[in-house]
């Protein structure tokens, strides 16, 4: 039995992760959720589930979730400590990282620095702070597996092979609901048209970022650290069924693809009960029915977000965490109106303008840098609205 605590309970992998635990009681078992501010929702989940222990991050809303859970005994906490905590108790085995945004990386290394196997959801944990991230886990003996269904397919892919047999990690994007546009095109971009992907049901930052394909550069650094490859080695390729999702080149010419139903429920479950596969809620592909799976080129020109990323991910340092602070309150801003589709892009490019690098940061460096990055392109957001 695996004691597991949500981080982002509420929210789209939450979610999705509640339904896996509910399918396998005998192996798993939830102690401990975790949410921003929704709290009749985790209200539902903890008296369903029979949690020991509940957390609201945003403490105004203590008050409601204590009235939502009278009459039980669990346990009600609020604020960010609060979060760090509960993460680093006995009753916890893996938890599960999936808080929008760096919000997620506090938790995290909290959880990893106690002992707690990671189910990461969250990418920009590995975006910001990649290498101390995977030193922790390794100084610690912790297993961080993966949950995006990306890195989960590679992670399957590798299984059983050496690492320096590996050639490329290859990297498959559904092109969001703009593929094949121009940017002249997504100038009249609205943030209904962007919450439409094709494919994926995902919460509302992740399917602008896949809009944008600023996702698909976050996914590239995250691989850099998850399995230690250079950026030379990683490619990315336009994948627009989404059933192909992800590949693993080899230096002999062999490639390695993991195939599957666009649900997340897939990778999560494989990441609660690894090393083991059971049965999932997920229904298999049939391929006796005819299938088209094609690939193509991202383009860099036109999806500027992602060439952003690539270039973040070869300088390194401060980089990428300056441009995910960045991209984080530009897809705020967009999302109530206040800057257009495009605009997200000079956002984050005069942010990394202005706001001087370090290749060798420590995690002080990294939460400033972060701040200093948030408040520079608050400031943009604003010029580009006046």
């Amino acid at each position: 039995m695996k004691r597991v605590a949500i981080l982002g309970s509420t929210g789209s992998i939450g979610r999705q992760t509640v339904d896996v635990i509910k399918m396998h009681p005998e192996e798993l078992k939830a102690t401990v959720l975790v949410a921003n501010r929704n709290v009749e929702l985790m209200a539902v989940q903890a008296r369903e589930l029979k949690v020991k222990s509940v957390v609201v991050a945003d403490e105004s809303r203590r008050k409601e979730l204590v009235e939502l859970l009278s009459g039980t005994d669990i346990e009600i906490l609020s604020g960010r400590e609060a979060i760090n905590e509960v993460v680093r108790r006995i009753d916890v085995d893996i938890v599960v990282a999936a808080m929008v945004g760096f919000s997620g990386f506090g938790p995290t290394l909290s959880a990893i620095e106690a002992g707690k196997d990671i189910a990461l959801a969250n990418k920009e944990t590995l975006v910001v702070a990649g290498s101390i991230v995977m030193q922790a886990a390794k100084e610690h003996g912790v297993n961080i597996l993966p949950v995006d269904s990306e890195h989960s397919a590679i992670f399957q892919c590798l299984q059983g092979e050496r690492h320096a047999e590996v050639d490329k990690i290859i990297l498959t994007a559904s092109g969001g609901p703009f593929r094949g546009w121009t940017r002249q095109q997504m100038e009249s971009v609205s943030p209904i048209m962007a919450l439409r992907h094709p494919n994926w049901s995902m919460g509302a930052k992740v399917t602008i970022d896949s809009a944008s394909m600023m996702n698909k550069g976050l996914e590239a650094i995250e691989a850099r650290w998850l399995f230690d490859v250079d950026a030379k080695h990683i490619d990315i390729v336009v994948h627009p069924q989404s059933i192909v999702h992800s590949m693993v080149a080899f230096a002999d010419g062999a490639v390695k693809a993991q195939l599957g139903v666009p649900d997340m429920r897939l990778p999560i479950q494989y990441a609660l009960l690894y090393p083991t596969r059971k049965v999932s809620p997920v229904k298999n592909l049939d391929f006796g029915n005819p299938m088209q799976l094609t690939f193509e080129r991202p383009d860099l020109n036109v999806f500027r977000n992602l060439a952003i990323a690539l270039n973040c991910l070869d300088k390194g340092g401060t980089a990428p965490c300056v441009m995910n602070g960045a991209n984080e309150i530009a897809v705020e801003k967009f999302l109530i109106g206040e800057i257009s589709f495009l605009q997200m892009t000079d956002v984050v490019e005069q942010t990394l303008a202005r706001v001087g690098h370090e290749a060798q940061p420590d995690m002080q460096t990294l939460y400033d840098a972060d701040n200093e990055a948030r408040n520079i392109a608050t400031e943009i957001c604003h010029g580009l609205q006046a």
